[in-house]
């Protein structure tokens, strides 16, 4: 958990995935994409696979491109993975694929979910407990982008454009879940929002784990499970995700518009299913207020990432 960003499944030969999330936005919002590259390490120990996914956040459209896991490199202590002549970094993405191809320089320094001690990271102690079935990490919440890509053979400019990485890493997705994310929020353009809550299998039994960052005016606010946060409510519908959250850092009121997206593959224990829909397009309205009642933030963020999957009556019965 020291290093969230690397590669994790050094020596892992079944039962695994790894997966980073790479979001790039152009300036005018336009162009937004999700390059997924990863791994899959099947349970029955033959179904292995190298990946890059391509979700096109405009028309909802999606790849999914196979390599063997020959192709695929990554280091152990940092930020550096190679998929074929595909490469992900810390200072950017050269892609080689078909639908983008060319070089992203991430031109401002990432910004991560700090790892100490006491907090490794986003997960908290949780993400010290050798069971989990999956891993969560906050590489950036926002970077600058320079550089173009041949979009589908078009050149396409993205400088001044913004960046966002996250990964996850273990066994298989949780069975119910939502995830939000956006760093486009109007009024501050320096915020970014991530947030999730799912079904976490304990001892034998389940739980509604969430972990939520709001970093804005220079400070990361956090409301998790292991923070001592409460969740005030939390209502699913086929048009909006309603949450709210109470903890140290006063209340976040999320009102997320769903939006139709594109089908990624997602790692069950067996293989890749193309099962998981994904949105770029939500508008996700959102209030932070401080524990005295102050409004710290009111903004709308657009170019919202946005997952609903799985068991969510389940989820909200936990």
């Amino acid at each position: 958990m020291r290093h969230p960003e690397a590669f994790h499944g050094e020596g892992v030969t079944t039962k695994y995935f790894e997966g980073w999330y790479i979001k790039l936005v152009s300036a005018d919002e336009k162009q937004r994409w999700a390059v997924i590259p990863g791994i899959f390490l099947g349970l029955d120990g033959h179904t292995r696979e190298a990946f890059v996914q391509v979700l096109d956040g405009a028309t909802g459209r999606s790849w999914y491109h196979r390599y063997p896991v020959e192709e695929f490199e990554a280091s152990s202590s940092e930020f550096a993975l190679r998929v074929g002549t595909n490469r992900f970094s810390s200072t950017g993405v050269t892609l080689d694929l078909p639908q983008l191809s060319g070089e992203i320089v991430f031109s401002s320094p990432l910004v991560p979910w700090p790892v100490t001690f006491r907090e490794p990271g986003i997960m908290g102690w949780y993400g010290l407990v050798p069971f989990m079935e999956c891993f969560h990490g906050v590489v950036s919440f926002g970077h600058d982008l320079s550089g173009s890509l041949n979009v589908e053979g078009a050149a396409t400019s993205f400088t001044g454009g913004r960046g966002y990485i996250e990964k996850d890493w273990g066994q298989a997705f949780p069975e119910g879940y939502v995830w939000l994310h956006s760093n486009h929020l109007e009024g501050a353009p320096e915020a970014s929002f991530i947030g999730s809550v799912a079904i976490i299998p304990w001892l034998g039994g389940a739980f509604r784990g969430f972990i939520a960052g709001l970093h804005h005016s220079g400070r990361l606010h956090r409301f998790t499970t292991y923070n001592r946060t409460r969740e005030r409510h939390l209502d699913i519908t086929d048009t909006h995700v309603h949450w709210e959250l109470e903890g140290p850092d006063g209340i976040v009121r999320i009102d997320a518009e769903r939006a139709g997206g594109g089908a990624l593959h997602a790692p069950l224990r067996e293989a890749m299913h193309q099962r998981v829909e994904e949105t770029l397009n939500a508008t996700i309205h959102l209030t932070h207020t401080s524990p005295s009642g102050a409004v710290l933030l009111q903004s709308v963020a657009r170019v919202g990432a946005m997952e609903v999957y799985g068991d969510t009556d389940r989820l909200l019965k936990l």
